[in-house]
């Protein structure tokens, strides 16, 4: 059974910082990707950054410069650096990740959520 641990949102004012985590647990399996998506109120949810295990990045427009994806591969994890922050990127983060099992098929695996609230 493969687990998306996610931990670091939080309340912080605009242009402050936080750091997101999301570790995958469990056996038998290898990561394609890894990424975050966010949901703010009344919108649908979208891509907010992602890295492949190759180490390809893709981000969205609106946190290019400012945020920042990374891998710890030993660790299973990736993090999200997000800085200089908005209060239009409040928002619920959810950690994403697309893995192969030993059987070779893929699988896709959502964390719980992390609510991030920019706000003065």
């Amino acid at each position: 059974q493969v687990q998306l641990v996610e931990s670091g949102g939080g309340l912080v004012q605009p242009g402050g910082s936080l750091r997101l985590s999301c570790a995958a647990s469990g056996s038998g399996f290898s990561i394609n990707a890894m990424g975050w998506y966010r949901q703010a109120p009344g919108k649908e949810r979208e891509l907010v950054a992602a890295i492949t295990s190759r180490g390809r990045i893709n981000y969205a427009d609106s946190v290019k410069v400012r945020f920042t994806i990374s891998r710890d591969n030993a660790k299973n994890t990736i993090y999200l650096q997000m800085n200089s922050l908005k209060p239009e990127d409040t928002a619920v983060y959810y950690c994403n990740a697309n893995l192969v099992d030993r059987r070779g098929y893929t699988m896709l695996y959502w964390g719980k959520g992390s609510l991030v609230t920019v706000s003065s």
